[in-house]
Order: C-alpha cells, then structure tokens, then sequence
C-alpha cells in the first residue's frame, strides 16, 4: 500500500514526453487509467499500435528484482498460452527504466514499463453466468500451475515476508483494526481472525505450495464474447501481488472477488471451486480451510481498503470499489456459517463438474 506521496501524479503531457524519450514513440491518444497503488494510462501511438505505460509506484520501484521477476512472469505466462501482458524493451533494450522525475513531490525514483494493451472489458462489466465463473476457477488453476514452472534467478524475491496481502499474513490486519473503530464490522473481522488462527495456521503444513499472482480480481481479469455470445477470458493484468504461496490461496481470493460481483453471491463458490477442480484438486486440508480463507480475503480487501483511503482520499472511488458491496457480503456469509456455505459450495461443484464433463464428452463424438 503506497503511503503519502508514493504514488505517482504524472500528467498525460509528461507520460507523453516518457513515452518519446524511452520508447521513441510518439502519442496519438493517451488518458489515465484506474489503479491502486501506481499509474497506469492508455497509450495509442501514431504507429497505430496501444500500450499501457505503467510507472510504478517510489517505494516498489525500490525493488528493481521482484519487479523483474514479475515482467518476467507475465512473458512466462504468455509464451505458455496464458493471456497476461508482456513489455516492450525501451530504445535502451531494457524492459525496465528506473527514472528520477518529479511530479510534484519532489524528484523520485520510479520505475517505468511499457506493456502491451489487451482488449476487452473486465469481468466487472460482463454478465457472470456460470459458465463464466466456471471458466474463471479453470484460469486460476491453469495460471498458477505454469507459474510453477517458472524458474529466474531472482525467483526467491517473490517469497516477500511479511507482505500484507498475502493470505499467510493475515494476522498483520490486527495493527490495522482501528480503522474499523465503532463499526459492527470490526467485530466480524475479529472473529474472522480468530477462526483463522484456529482453523487454518494449523493446517498450512498440509497446504500445497505455488507462486500465486495473489489478485486474481474482477478488475484484473479481462473477456470478450465469443460468436456464440458466451464470454471467454481474454487478459489477466496487474502481477504486482505476485507472492510464494499455496494453491487454496489463488482458489480463495478468486471466489472473494467474482463473489462481489454475482447478484446472489453463495452461488459463486460452486462454479469457480468446479472450475478449480477440473485443473486440480483439492487435498482434504484445502477444503476445509476454504471458507475461512474466502472470509479471510474480504477482511483484508476490507480493512487495507478503509486505510489506503486514509491515505490517498482523492483516490476513494477506486480504493472503495470492493469494499462498498464486500461489507454485507462478508457480514451475510459469515452469519450464514462454514457448515451451510461448504454445503452449497461443495454441491453446486460437483454439479457443474458433471454437466462440464458431459459436455467434453459430447464435444468429441
């Protein structure tokens, strides 16, 4: 989470001087794009091609080796079939430039790529239907077992202790409770802890562990309609979560997000875990912490949420999106109870796993 001043506020005239100095490239069209902790903006340039200049934040850009084995992630993940961005190499032949602007804070460090754009809409502005969920569990496994494959020299970066997103860190949320001071839901986010320490730090030994991209989210996943009108995934964006991790984690985070945006919100774990499965498994340890750890993602998307907004206020509408319709979710399946939602989950899954291999069935007659 980027504190006061860390995140850059470059103007769309000096990101088109970036563009020209670094890339050679002159712009045709360039505006600003959402995003959380860096600065994002769409750039079309007068060879016709679009691009998406990221220019990360002063204290990630700090650590040069985690954002290389990032970039490197994402051609990984691309050359292997999955749809993630890959960089375009500065005049330099670098595909990453540590520059020290100013944009209004003083001259700092930031670091600076230029991706490609992939298009599409998110999966935020297309209707999630079953098969879309399905679809999406399917990806998240896929991903994270190429990621597995990856090999870099820099690979230990990714081990991040103490990183606050990551879903082994959870407990890191305490110093941050106070943010939740005289709301209801500071309580269900206490008890939610609780439970995890309880239920799922005994069992992480019997996890199995992966590289997670760690924010597998509604925003961060591109589709597009087919000819048959049936969305497919299209892009996966935004790899600066990118952490050693656990399977049952990318699993967790995943139904977290598609949740916020499904009209009836149990319903979604059914088809994503089936999605999931259909590529891996769950072991016996893995399912019986994925309700907690599913709880555990909206407490921290929550709580870091109210507190980045402290932080950067004139970024609320962004910061918030999550958290606006997260709070009564959360508070609605934890009132629902671990017993009730496994039932549905569990259920629905193997439901959807029949129909989907009745279909694979067909499909090759």
């Amino acid at each position: 989470m980027a504190e006061k001043h860390v995140k850059p506020n470059f103007s769309p005239a000096q990101a088109s001087d970036i563009m020209m100095r670094l890339y050679d490239l002159t712009t045709s069209q360039i505006h600003p794009l959402p995003s959380y902790d860096d600065q994002n903006f769409y750039v079309r340039s007068t060879n016709g091609n679009d691009y998406v200049l990221k220019i990360m934040n002063s204290e990630d850009s700090k650590n040069q080796s985690l954002i290389e084995v990032q970039t490197f992630a994402m051609s990984f993940l691309h050359e292997n079939g999955i749809p993630a961005q890959t960089a375009t190499p500065a005049v330099t032949g670098q595909l990453m430039s540590l520059e020290e602007l100013d944009c209004g804070f003083g001259r700092q460090n930031y670091l600076v790529r230029l991706l490609s754009y992939l298009p599409g809409n998110t999966i935020s502005k297309a209707p999630v239907t079953p098969q879309l969920l399905f679809e999406t569990g399917k990806m998240a496994a896929k991903m994270d077992k190429v990621l597995q494959k990856m090999d870099h020299p820099n690979i230990r970066e990714l081990d991040r202790d103490g990183f606050i997103w990551s879903l082994s860190n959870l407990l890191a949320l305490e110093k941050y409770m106070y943010v939740l001071d005289g709301e209801p839901l500071q309580e269900v986010v206490k008890s939610v802890i609780d439970l995890y320490k309880t239920t799922v730090v005994p069992n992480y030994l019997h996890f199995r562990k992966c590289i997670n991209h760690g924010d597998f989210n509604d925003l961060n996943v591109l589709v597009q309609p087919n000819n048959s009108g049936c969305y497919k995934i299209c892009g996966i964006l935004d790899f600066g979560d990118m952490n050693s991790g656990f399977y049952i984690h990318e699993l967790a985070i995943t139904i977290m997000y598609m949740m916020i945006e499904h009209p009836n919100p149990i319903e979604v774990g059914g088809a994503v875990l089936a999605g999931w499965e259909s590529e891996l498994p769950l072991n016996e340890a893995e399912r019986d912490c994925l309700y907690v750890l599913v709880l555990s993602r909206f407490c921290q998307s929550l709580v870091l949420a109210r507190y980045s907004v402290r932080m950067h206020p004139e970024n609320e509408d962004y910061l918030m999106v999550t958290s606006r319709k997260g709070i009564h979710i959360l508070q609605d399946i934890w009132k629902l109870g671990k017993q009730h939602v496994e039932k549905v989950w569990f259920n629905s899954a193997a439901q959807y796993s029949i129909v989907a291999q009745n279909e694979t069935e067909l499909s090759t007659l």
